[in-house]
């Protein structure tokens, strides 16, 4: 008979609401996880944070099925594009208005608040997963079995404790996890205060137009962002004898705004500033303790990766959670997860900073740089995104750490609507396969080109039989012929995952 006083259980507690741990909370559900959400604050925060997010995270709001509830909330950006102090064009990043291989738009605005909303609403399909606002973590004390969660409920002040299998820390720049960890940072040396100014329109500006500007003036950089509906952001550099509260103050942003927008255009919802970093947590991982989004890593705003970043972070984490939690996979799974991710992530804040440097235009020669030049023309820049860290993908075969396309399938659905949170052999014929009962009793599923038209093509375009795809859509291996391909079967179908896989 279980004591009555022992603390309620869970497989893992996320501390942090924001859009990584609520994020992390869904793809849980979906995978059947005991959940509890701790929170401190008492509702989702009404101003905005981030405005941006690209087509793998749209993926992922898929994936847990939430992306025709978002889609009502964005819209679809053109853009960004480098001016110099005279108006001149340094860099066209304009992003293409057709869907990617994800299966989604490159790149989508949006209001954090609206995003957050809709990702807590989806909660309440896993009656396994529970949010309990206004209640802050203060003690995390892990032994062999789980972790002891102590918080403080903010609205009584009563204390309370639970026991989880794991603990990620979801819960920002100033993380109380990654404090239990005891990890130090890693400083990529970006460290600026900008103030960040959010306004509603009153009347229509359509020159304002909808690219992101970046003004590269060496006097005062600065950045416009359209946002959803009347909104709109500038971002503009404080100058280092600059006091921060001053510079805040209604008249001084009225000031600084006077070249784009006036009073009679629009009203002020916010004006703050932020000072922008560039670190990484050195240490992922303690036990059963883990971080993911901005406590692990933080960077400067000007790819619109952070989110995103903290949003990969999730998809990567919550599979290898489960995996361990329902025993297909022993523990050591996990340290892949670092291992994969933070190389992953460093290259998009390095080339965040290097973007940095063509703002500030400090080091506008490594911008130009990034992208592709053209005959009478701005620079073209194109950014491609990075491969995972060596982890689990099979490193010597082809495509190994890239991300998969989504197949549309012949019923005209996405592919990832069929498949799920799943691993899924891509094979041309599923009469190649001898090892069909191994791979269903693995939890991995098969789609043939009888399935999806592209996937033979797509195939054949690399040079190879099969791919094995990962539920964070990322290739975990592949093959060029039938001996390659019983390996990789081979590879994934054991559940011991070796700490060096």
């Amino acid at each position: 008979m279980q004591d009555k006083f022992a603390p309620e259980e869970f497989d893992v507690v996320i501390v942090g609401r924001g859009p990584v741990g609520i994020t992390l909370a869904n793809l849980l559900g979906l995978c059947g996880v005991r959940t509890l959400v701790l929170e401190r604050e008492a509702r989702t925060y009404h101003l905005p944070r981030a405005v941006h997010f690209d087509d793998e995270c749209m993926r992922v709001f898929q994936t847990i099925g939430l992306a025709e509830a978002i889609l009502p909330h964005v819209i679809l950006s053109p853009g960004m594009l480098f001016l110099d102090a005279d108006g001149r064009m340094l860099l066209d990043w304009s992003r293409p208005q057709t869907l990617t291989p994800m299966g989604w738009n490159l790149s989508y605005r949006f209001h954090q608040p609206d995003l957050e909303d809709e990702l807590i609403a989806g909660l309440a399909r896993w009656p396994h997963v529970a949010l309990r606002s206004r209640c802050e973590v203060f003690a995390l004390d892990q032994d062999e079995t789980g972790v002891r969660v102590r918080y403080e409920d903010l609205s009584n002040g009563k204390l309370s404790e639970v026991r989880a299998g794991y603990v990620i820390g979801c819960d920002g720049a100033r993380s109380l996890v990654r404090r239990f960890i005891g990890s130090g940072m890693d400083d990529l040396g970006f460290h600026e205060r900008w103030l960040v100014i959010d306004v509603l329109l009153k009347r229509d500006r359509d020159d304002l137009g909808d690219y992101s500007i970046q003004h590269c003036d060496p006097r005062r950089p600065a950045t416009y962002v359209r946002g959803t509906g009347t909104r709109r952001r500038w971002e503009i550099t404080v100058l280092p004898d600059e006091d921060s509260h001053e510079v805040a103050q209604p008249a001084h942003v009225w000031e600084l705004l006077s070249r784009w927008i006036t009073p009679e255009d629009a009203e002020l919802e916010r004006a703050a500033v932020y000072t922008f970093h560039s670190v990484i947590a050195q240490q992922w991982r303690s036990g059963r303790l883990l971080l993911a989004g901005d406590s692990a890593h933080q960077t400067p705003p000007f790819l619109g990766q952070g989110m995103c970043a903290g949003i990969r972070d999730a998809a990567n984490l919550a599979w290898k959670l489960a995996a361990v939690l329902h025993g297909r996979a022993e523990a050591n799974l996990l340290n892949t997860y670092q291992r994969e991710r933070q190389p992953h992530v460093r290259e998009f804040i390095e080339l965040a900073i290097r973007l940095g440097g063509v703002i500030n235009t400090k080091a506008i020669e490594a911008g130009l740089a990034a992208g592709e030049a053209r005959e009478n023309a701005p620079v073209k820049l194109h950014v491609k995104k990075p491969l995972l860290g060596p982890g689990l993908a099979l490193g010597d075969l082809a495509l190994a750490g890239h991300l998969a396309p989504q197949f549309e399938l012949k019923d005209g659905r996405r592919g990832d609507d069929r498949i799920g949170y799943c691993h899924v052999l891509l094979v041309e014929s599923a009469a190649t396969l001898s090892s069909r009962l191994a791979l269903s009793q693995a939890g991995i599923d098969i789609l043939i080109s009888d399935d999806a038209e592209g996937v033979g093509p797509w195939l054949r375009e690399h040079g190879i039989i099969a791919a094995l795809v990962r539920p964070d859509r990322y290739v975990r291996g592949t093959a060029r012929n039938d001996t390659e391909l019983d390996r990789l079967i081979a590879a994934i179908t054991p559940t011991h995952v070796p700490s060096a896989a």
